[in-house]
């Protein structure tokens, strides 16, 4: 997910949002890995990413509506996100993803 932000985040506030991205959402047993950044690029358009691994469509399904999840969204997404960009990606060579 590629994140556009508020006007009023600030750097300190990005920070704190990398931190506990990684700490609320490793909590959810079918997210494998969280991974999230900053830019490093001050014209960049999309200054903040989250990038989640799941075994299958069905597990991202169910973290999707962990309350873990739900409440992440609600504190750290809502409050400091301007636009979001999904993308998804299969990152085994030869799977169908029809049958994740």
């Amino acid at each position: 997910m590629l994140f556009k932000l508020k006007p009023e985040v600030t750097t300190a506030k990005v920070e704190k949002m990398m931190m506990t991205t990684r700490m609320m959402l490793l909590k959810i047993p079918e997210i494998l890995s969280v991974k999230c950044g900053k830019t490093i690029r001050e014209d960049n358009a999309w200054p903040f990413f989250i990038a989640l691994d799941f075994e299958s469509l069905d597990k991202q399904s169910v973290a999707e509506d962990d309350p873990v999840y739900l409440k992440f969204v609600t504190q750290v997404v809502k409050p400091h996100v301007a636009e979001r960009l999904s993308l998804l990606y299969e990152m085994e060579p030869g799977k169908s993803v029809k049958f994740s």
